[in-house]
């Protein structure tokens, strides 16, 4: 199977595994808090840089796969996301899903 569809299926799992403990706020997963530094969670902040919370994880899978694979310009996503096992990287993806923006305080 390849890359990006076995990251798609474990993400599928992840998801259907999920029930009650996605509505209770499960931890982030290994690597998810570093997205932050970048990727604002915030709604109010002006960032070139896109949000992650609340967005599909099949999408974030599909382009943290193509960054590790190069097939996605990158300045540095390529180096970072090459640190992640397919299986990380769909655990940080559906994290995200669940995530809604924080309101600016």
């Amino acid at each position: 199977m390849e890359p990006v569809k076995a990251a798609l299926a474990v993400v599928v799992l992840l998801v259907l595994a999920g029930g009650d403990a996605a509505a209770s706020g499960p931890p982030p997963p290994p690597g998810a808090t570093a997205c932050s530094g970048c990727h604002a969670a915030t709604a109010g902040i002006v960032t070139p840089v896109p949000r992650l919370v609340g967005r599909k994880p099949a999408d974030l899978v599909a382009a943290l796969q193509d960054f590790k694979a190069g097939r996605r310009p990158a300045t540095v996503m390529d180096r970072i996301a090459k640190g992640f096992s397919d299986a990380e990287i769909a655990a940080i993806a559906v994290w995200y899903g669940e995530q809604r923006p924080e309101r600016r305080r």
